[in-house]
């Protein structure tokens, strides 16, 4: 066992998070760092329980063989969720309060909007929780809020420039651009070269530039109804879905349609979370595509000159946040990007440290978004992609209620007591629903990897019903299946998980497949991942075709796809429970986000800003006023 884990007091009935989270006294997080050989050269205080881990570790580890690489995945879920994060987090605390193994858990960041709104916190559950709790899910180091002010300095970039050159000449406009200095004289600022290599115009002093040329560098003639860039807040607000900007009296009646997402939506969390180092991530920031001109050409950040400053507003985000669990092994939490709108995954850099940090025979654990045909799928064929990383094991997290769902039991409503068929044996109703288990184990061995099924317990669950969901993993192709009890026991609960992971990672056989290869075309990527859903074809709404043929004439058909579609069905239509065929995926519209390096089809209907409900989460949010500790958080 590390010097800095150790093992819990757990008690029955199992009390509630925020209960048990406050019940713990986390380590100093010095501790936590030097448990894992990291220099304090090498990171950040923020107060005694968080430090952000700086990519110079990294740096100074990076001949170092890794470690053993694992994602965290699931089946098709309820709408209350079967337990990733608890997975993620109990896995590991087995792995190093009970196995003696150097580990670390790499998580996303939450958003503030579905812990204040429906779903609650995602710090895990029980006791498998990274703690402080409440730290974790509110405001951590600040990630997300950089990643408003960024995104929305961006967005008041695109609208002020289309106002200024709305009101002046293309002079006028240049040399406002390029004002005269102290010497008499017009100079380009550094980013200014990248537009005018952008242009083709080589020429390095403003005086040089013809007038054909002055009006092609100075105008970018943004056409307001391409802009796909919006603003962003970390809150659930569905009044500002859409909104009308430009209403002052000074905008001179310039107003515009548009409206704001989550900010776990922008692509610059996409961005963040798909980086392999600061200067890869200032080229990411700078050829974001935020709209096209009235010509078709595409129109960056860079272009408007904003590309330097995103950098510097993110320079801090870049560098994970160092946490611990309950049992005092160590956390990265870094980036939260939006499971549906983009790839759902936590951070290249944070899973590189940590495969570093843990060395030779230890384990990094990551999770990956929704069922896993989003979250493990994004996770192999893009961010794998981009870090060149191959996981030697896949978790698929299952639970006896989802698999009841599956089977035709009735629907599962957040907020709502359970139907008596969820908390009374039914075997064959478990059994009916192991198709859409079957269909998980199946997608996620196409990639090459070794499958561990988790059986997530719950209180209700009877031994018939968990060792039918044995049985069908193992017959489904599982290397294992593992009933879990870390929710009630942590670490202790999910020993054999994590003995089952080891020998997974041990008898790898084969090499990373990827889905599909980057080098044909947009539509049959598309394609290739419909028919892993079982789609038997793909329909293109006319505004899909126009926005395919548009990326492919900019040159973007090479990046890869990241589906745009419900968490609930492996189809469209979330009512298609355990594993649908034979359906006709529908693409609504294919949008790009260029910096971040991938095409997301649109599946239907997908909210970018959630709304709060009738009782949101936050009724039971309060402070102690004595103590200062948070009360309410789930």
């Amino acid at each position: 066992m590390s010097s800095s884990s150790r093992k819990l007091q757990v008690v029955s009935p199992v009390p509630a998070d925020i209960d048990i989270a406050n019940s713990v006294e986390p380590l100093h997080i010095a501790e936590i760092a030097k448990d894992l050989n990291l220099s304090p050269l090498h990171y950040d205080l923020y107060g005694k329980y968080k430090a952000k881990v700086l990519l110079s570790a990294f740096d100074e580890l990076k001949d170092r063989e890794d470690g053993y690489y694992v994602v965290v995945g699931g089946i098709t879920p309820t709408p209350l969720g079967e337990g990733k994060s608890t997975t993620t987090v109990g896995l590991c605390q087995a792995l190093g309060a009970y196995l003696d193994k150097k580990v670390v858990t790499c998580l996303r960041q939450p958003s503030q909007g579905p812990t204040f709104g429906i779903k609650g916190g995602a710090a895990g559950g029980g006791y498998s929780q990274v703690i402080p709790m409440d730290e974790f899910n509110l405001h951590l180091t600040g990630d997300i809020h950089a990643i408003t002010a960024s995104n929305n300095l961006l967005a008041a970039a695109i609208d002020t420039r289309i106002f200024h050159e709305a009101s002046q000449s293309d002079k006028a406009l240049f040399n406002r651009l390029c004002p005269v200095n102290k010497e008499g004289k017009r100079s380009f600022s550094d980013i200014m070269f990248r537009r005018l290599t952008k242009l083709g115009i080589s020429k390095t002093s403003p005086e040089e530039l013809t007038p054909e040329e002055v009006k092609k560098f100075a105008r970018l003639d943004i056409d307001p109804d391409s802009i796909t860039w919006r603003r962003v807040m970390d809150v659930n607000d569905r009044f500002l879905r859409k909104i009308t900007i430009g209403q002052g009296p000074e905008e001179k009646g310039m107003t515009r349609e548009t409206g704001f997402d989550i900010s776990v939506a922008s692509e610059i969390m996409a961005v963040l979370a798909l980086t392999t180092s600061l200067g890869d991530m200032r080229e990411r920031l700078g050829k974001m595509v935020i709209g096209n001109s009235k010509a078709g050409e595409p129109i960056t950040a860079d272009d408007l000159g904003v590309g330097g400053a995103l950098t510097v507003l993110m320079k801090d985000a870049i560098h994970p946040t160092l946490m611990q669990t309950l049992e005092g092994t160590p956390v990265l939490v870094h980036a939260g990007p939006f499971a549906n709108i983009a790839h759902g995954n936590s951070s290249i850099v944070a899973d590189k440290i940590a495969l570093k940090l843990v060395g030779p025979g230890g384990f990094v654990v990551t999770e990956a978004g929704f069922g896993s045909d989003i979250g493990t799928e994004k996770f192999m064929n893009i961010k794998c992609r981009y870090s060149g990383l191959t996981p030697q094991c896949a978790i698929v997290v299952a639970t006896v209620r989802a698999l009841k769902m599956h089977g035709g039991g009735p629907d599962v409503v957040a907020g709502r007591p359970l139907d008596h068929a969820y908390v009374s044996e039914n075997v064959s109703l478990v059994e009916a629903g192991c198709v859409n288990l079957a269909k998980h184990i199946s997608n996620t061995r196409s990639y090459g990897v070794n499958v561990v099924v988790a059986v997530n317990m719950f209180s209700t669950d009877t031994e018939a019903e968990l060792n039918a969901v044995k049985k069908f993993s193992m017959d489904a192709g599982a290397f294992d299946a593992v009933i879990c009890s870390h929710h009630a026991h942590g670490g202790k609960g999910a020993v054999d998980l994590g003995i089952a992971v080891e020998k997974a990672c041990q008898n790898v056989t084969q090499p990373l497949r990827f889905l599909y290869p980057l080098e044909i075309s947009i539509k049959d990527k598309i394609e290739a991942i419909a028919k892993s859903y079982g789609a038997s074809g793909v329909e293109y709404s006319d505004q899909a075709e126009k926005q395919i043929e548009m990326y492919t004439q900019q040159g973007f058909s090479n990046l890869p796809i990241c589906m745009s579609k419900t968490q609930y069905s492996f189809s469209h239509d979330a009512s298609k429970k355990g594993a649908p065929s034979g359906f006709v995926l529908p693409i609504r519209d294919v949008r790009g986000s260029i910096g971040a390096g991938f095409i997301y089809p649109l599946v239907g209907t997908m909210s970018t800003m959630p709304g709060l409900p009738t009782r949101p989460c936050f009724y039971e949010i309060d402070i102690d006023t004595v103590t200062g500790k948070v009360r309410g958080l789930s």
